[in-house]
């Protein structure tokens, strides 16, 4: 088994005055040779964004793109007539494609909002652009893993081009499970989004991240109160 620590506080930073990102890899002024990528991923940014501001329209392609909220609501806008408002406890992906243009706003003028926004490289090129969102409400299962992203085309959940497998844990008291890769050949990238957890050995708290691949499962102990989001991608594109 192979590892890779990135600590909360070892993040690139950018204050924008109406954002302040964290990245987790090299993005926009931030560089580190590296952290340029884990495999297919290739962003991970915690965004907070004032309210009543946000993201003008910007171009996209060839890049498979996941938003979670986690605090706040987003208003979403693109050149494929997609309006909508992304809220805690959704999430949306956007397939770039053959090429998109998108906005992003807080919605609200009276609260900040808390996003995650993730990037992977896809594995087929030049794809017809698309956009869904979903509630994650009917798939969460308390105290364990719950798959909300996959590579498979299924109503309940979200899917995108690539090998990937997304599952979030919310866990509201001590537990400890074991992970299988569904492919041995990923890898996974582990996010503590709140709380603690003990993943491969390896202790974590809040916005701590692991990389694990070479292996075909893990063991996870999270203490009460923690949510985490593994993200299983391939490891060589």
């Amino acid at each position: 088994m192979n590892t890779v620590f990135h600590a909360a506080d070892s993040r690139g930073a950018a204050n924008h005055g109406w954002l302040k990102a964290k990245h987790s890899f090299s993005f926009a002024q931030y560089f580190n040779p590296e952290r340029t990528q884990f495999g297919a991923l290739r962003v991970l940014n915690d965004d907070i964004v004032a309210p009543g501001m946000g993201f003008g329209m910007h171009p996209h392609d060839n890049m498979e793109i996941i938003t979670i909220p986690l605090k706040g609501a987003l208003e979403h806008k693109d050149s494929m007539n997609n309006v909508g408002v992304i809220e805690a406890d959704e999430i949306q992906v956007m397939s770039a494609g053959t090429g998109v243009y998108h906005s992003e706003y807080n919605k609200n003028t009276d609260q900040e909002v808390n996003l995650l926004q993730i990037w992977l490289f896809p594995n087929a090129q030049n794809v017809t652009p698309r956009y869904d969102q979903k509630s994650i409400a009917d798939l969460k299962i308390p105290n364990s893993l719950y798959p909300v992203v996959t590579p498979e085309q299924r109503s309940d959940r979200l899917w995108i081009h690539q090998n990937a497998w997304f599952h979030l844990g919310d866990f509201t008291q001590p537990t400890t499970l074991d992970y299988t890769l569904k492919d041995p050949s990923n890898g996974v990238y582990a996010f503590v989004i709140e709380g603690k957890v003990i993943l491969a050995d390896t202790p974590l708290e809040k916005r701590d991240a692991l990389g694990v691949w070479n292996t075909d499962s893990f063991t996870l102990s999270a203490s009460e109160n923690t949510r985490i989001l593994l993200m299983e991608v391939p490891m060589s594109l």
